[in-house]
Order: C-alpha cells, then sequence, then structure tokens
C-alpha cells in the first residue's frame, strides 16, 4: 500500500493554468463553496461505498485512505462555509441534484471502472476548483486551493488500476473507453461551477482555454496507466 503523508502534500496546480485568467469565471464565494462541499462530499460516498464492497483487505484499506481525503477536503470547506456564517447543507443544496446525476452517470457497472471514476473525474474537479480560487477573496482562496491541492490518495487509485491491467490486459481497452466517456460528462458538470451563460457562444470560446487545459491534465492522468485519453 502507498502511504502518503498528508502534511507533506504539497498544493497541487495543473501544469499552464497560470496562463489562464479563471478570475472572471469564478461564481460568487458561497456559491462556490456550497458546490465544491458538495462534490467532495459525494466523493467521500462513492469511496466508501467501494471500500465497503471490496473484498481484498489492501485494496479497501487504500480506497478507505481516498475515502478519508475526501471527506477531509468536504469538512475544510464546510469550516469555511461557517466562517461566513452561512449553514453548510443549505449552501450545498442548489448543487446537489446535479452532483447526484453526475456521480450516477459516471458509476461504472465494475468497481475497476468505478476507481477510474473517481480517479479521473475528482482529480479533474479538483483541477477546475483550484483554478477558480483566483477569482475569491484573497482571504479565502489561498487557503482553499491549498486544501483542494492537498493529497487525494489518487496514487493509491493508480496501484489498484495498474494491478488489475496487468493481472487482465485486455482491461486496458475497456478503461480506456470509459475514460474517454467520463471526459464528456465531467465537462458538463464543469459548466455548472463557472459564472458563465450556458449555450453562448461567446462565453464557450472563453472558457475554451480552462478546459482545453482540464483535458490536457486529463491525458496526463490516462498516460500515467498505461491508457490512451
Amino acid at each position: 500500500m502507498i502511504e502518503q503523508s498528508r502534511s507533506s502534500a504539497r498544493r497541487r496546480r495543473p501544469t499552464g493554468f497560470e496562463k489562464v485568467d479563471f478570475s472572471d469565471l469564478t461564481p460568487d464565494v458561497d456559491s462556490y463553496l456550497g458546490q465544491a462541499a458538495y462534490v467532495q462530499l459525494g466523493f467521500f460516498q462513492v469511496l466508501s461505498e467501494l471500500s465497503v464492497t471490496t473484498s481484498d483487505l489492501g485494496a479497501k484499506q487504500i480506497i478507505a485512505q481516498a475515502a478519508g481525503f475526501a471527506l477531509a477536503k468536504h469538512e475544510g470547506i464546510v469550516s469555511e462555509i461557517g466562517r461566513r456564517e452561512k449553514k453548510a447543507d443549505e449552501a450545498m443544496a442548489p448543487f446537489a441534484p446535479a452532483v447526484d446525476e453526475f456521480l450516477l452517470s459516471t458509476a461504472g457497472a465494475t468497481k475497476n471502472e468505478a476507481l477510474l471514476s473517481v480517479y479521473i473525474t475528482q482529480g479533474f474537479l479538483d483541477d477546475l476548483y483550484i483554478g477558480l480560487t483566483d477569482g475569491l477573496p484573497s482571504d479565502v482562496g489561498p487557503r482553499i486551493a491549498s486544501l483542494l491541492g492537498s493529497d487525494s490518495g489518487a496514487n493509491g487509485l493508480v496501484t489498484l488500476l495498474t494491478e488489475a491491467i496487468d493481472v487482465d490486459p485486455k482491461r486496458a481497452d475497456f478503461l480506456a473507453m470509459w475514460g474517454r466517456r467520463l471526459v464528456g460528462d465531467t465537462l458538463l458538470l464543469a459548466h455548472h461551477a463557472l459564472r458563465i451563460n450556458p449555450g453562448s457562444a461567446t462565453e464557450e470560446a472563453r472558457v475554451e482555454p480552462v478546459f482545453t487545459e482540464l483535458i490536457a491534465t486529463h491525458t496526463r492522468r490516462m498516460d500515467a496507466l498505461g491508457l490512451t485519453a
């Protein structure tokens, strides 16, 4: 099992994001925090269920550790909501339907598809929300960026997926197809996180550099598994 200290994790910022101005795409701070908190809660729930249904003790521990990291991020954002004298459930409620639908559509039919879903979509969305902290108040943004850039347990998930592919190399093609499908669903949810007018050609052009960078990091994640993006 791969063990990583939360204290030694560095803030992760996707390569190239410094070239993209996120500030005018960031929603108001309360909306941002509500969305980000519920997304992390969703990943915690998915990983917890995977851990419960996994029989291998080593894999169970790795997945449970990843669930713990997601919960820690959720709780950190909830604390930030509390600092603003808001209620977390009220802040998250408007975004729950879209996130729940997203998690259902990306659940996968097998354990390995589910693991790949979390690895890909959590990384994708963490990168997006880190970038969007550029537009948050200076007393909030750096703290949230550091929180979201901390360890997510992704290396452990990569180990489990790599081992599964080594056991049965035919899985690689199926997982590669599944990974490509995840991009579309994740981009749809990402639109909900941006301050844009959906359907506007001008707005789509404005966010294109952001999504280009997100897809580039998605490709690197797939490469880490030896899969074609």
